[in-house]
């Protein structure tokens, strides 16, 4: 009975680790980062790609935002635990050690370097490196802590999924890609910065300057309004350049509609002195990025 009970308690153990690296992750970060990958690559294909390269280049691309998001958690650990979002992060509860988070991270980088590197090419590869630098250096090191623009230019790393999946299946960078990289990077403010203004205690607390502390909320419902139109001029100019049909431009012109209506709504609220609601444009946001990319995926598969 004893070793049933020991085995037992060592099967949770080892489940309780694997869960909290997993963690580290970020995994509903990920989702979105390939959410932006892989309609890109069919885009470049012009149809469908190979499956193959499009299974390795999301796996790599995986492995690399993970090791991005490891980094983060690393070098953040001082601040999550002061801050009830994230006070439950497996650094901050002990369940990781800093040294075991800090080799993980490395670990995650060089795999995804190594793997987009022989399974796709050497631009999908380098791009992928740029993006964990752009993400672990620039943003996280950097900016984060000393600017309210950390998140405009922090955000670039998010923006590199579409540049890879693009470079994975051409081997090269063209406009089309080069827009999408620009509307993510419109994108990243009006979808975070109602985020900042949700937990704008937290981030005042550890001395975080995020628009939301240093901005009242009118003020951060105006730039989330400017940047969300700014997304919404930029969707379009794909359609020009990269030939779009009539579902990529029929959901780019409906969907960011709504992503605006919502923009607007929030300015509202804030301007009126009634209580902003910041977590539906944060929501809107990543269902109006999804539903976009996946236009963009549809429609080059149909003949209108």
């Amino acid at each position: 009975m004893s070793t049933m009970s020991d085995q037992t308690v060592v099967k949770k153990s080892i489940g309780r680790t694997v869960k909290a690296y997993v963690a580290l992750t970020k995994p509903r970060v990920l989702e979105l980062l390939l959410v932006s990958t892989v309609p890109v690559m069919f885009l470049a294909q012009g149809g469908l790609p190979d499956m193959w390269l499009v299974l390795a280049t999301v796996i790599g691309g995986s492995l690399s935002a993970g090791s991005a998001a490891a980094f983060n958690m690393y070098l953040d650990r001082d601040i999550d635990a002061h801050m009830h979002r994230t006070e439950n992060r497996p650094l901050v509860t002990g369940e990781i050690t800093p040294r075991g988070a800090l080799i993980f991270s490395w670990t995650l980088a060089v795999v995804s370097t190594v793997w987009l590197w022989f399974t796709t090419n050497w631009l999908a590869a380098t791009l992928s490196a740029s993006a964990i630098f752009f993400y672990v250096v620039i943003y996280t090191m950097i900016l984060k802590r000393r600017t309210e623009q950390n998140i405009i230019w922090g955000g670039i790393a998010g923006c590199f999924p579409v540049l890879i999946g693009w470079a994975a299946v051409t081997g090269s960078l063209d406009w089309p890609a080069l827009i999408l990289f620009a509307l993510i990077f419109l994108w990243t403010p009006p979808h975070y910065w109602p985020l900042s203004m949700k937990y704008k205690d937290d981030y005042e607390d550890v001395d975080v300057p995020m628009l939301g502390v240093t901005r009242n909320a009118s003020q951060v419902g105006l730039q989330v309004i400017l940047y969300a139109w700014a997304t919404i001029a930029c969707s379009l100019l794909l359609i020009p350049i990269a030939n779009m049909g009539l579902v990529y431009t029929v959901s780019a012109l409906v969907f960011g509609g709504w992503f605006i209506y919502e923009s607007h709504r929030l300015y509202n609220q804030a301007v009126r002195g009634n209580e902003a609601r910041p977590m539906r444009v944060f929501h809107a946001s990543i269902t109006y990025l999804t539903l976009i990319f996946v236009a963009v995926a549809v429609d080059p598969l149909l003949p209108f």
